[in-house]
């Protein structure tokens, strides 16, 4: 028998992860200014603008890619002048977020991404063995159903993924065209 899943106190809700991925960004914003509708009683949920120097330029990234630097290597790097932005801003979500593997990180991070693909939403995961995001997306599937909301599992027994969301203690990929 199962054990049920601890509560979900800590929620993240990161846009601009790419800084040319708008949908994410306009969301974020949004709730910053007016987090009535993300907030519910005994739950903290944080709306977070992950790029900003992305974002501002409306490129992808300024030095590397953002949701590849979640590495142990890249969070552990010393802070000197010349790291690349996007190490030392994923050293700072970490701090905020994390850290990464710990009983501390946040329960929950949903990392919302636009793609040129004509794919719809879908959600994008990486762990099959995770109950609690299993369950969770079966919920969402549920909840916007007649509308399709395919589910994408991007799993591999040896890789370590080093994505923004990877902080968290049950990652999530949101992508919409």
């Amino acid at each position: 028998m199962s054990s049920p899943c601890a509560r979900v106190r800590r929620v993240g809700l990161f846009g601009g992860t790419h800084g040319n991925e708008l949908s994410g960004v306009l969301l974020v914003r949004h709730w910053q200014q007016d987090g009535a509708e993300i907030q519910r009683a005994g739950v903290q949920v944080k709306p977070f603008l992950t790029n900003p120097r992305a974002v501002e330029r409306c490129t992808r990234y300024i030095d590397c890619d953002l949701n590849r630097v979640f590495d142990p290597e890249s969070l552990g790097r010393p802070v000197v002048e010349d790291i690349p932005y996007e190490v030392r801003r994923a050293q700072e979500i970490n701090h905020i977020f994390g850290p990464k593997g710990s009983d501390d990180a946040y329960d929950l991070i949903f990392d919302l991404h636009n793609t040129t693909s004509n794919m719809g939403g879908t959600i994008i995961l990486e762990n099959s063995r995770d109950d609690f995001t299993i369950q969770m997306v079966h919920y969402i599937k549920n909840a916007l159903a007649p509308d399709p909301c395919p589910a994408l599992l991007i799993e591999h027994p040896s890789l370590k993924y080093a994505t923004t969301r990877s902080v968290a203690k049950h990652p999530v990929g949101k992508y919409q065209t």
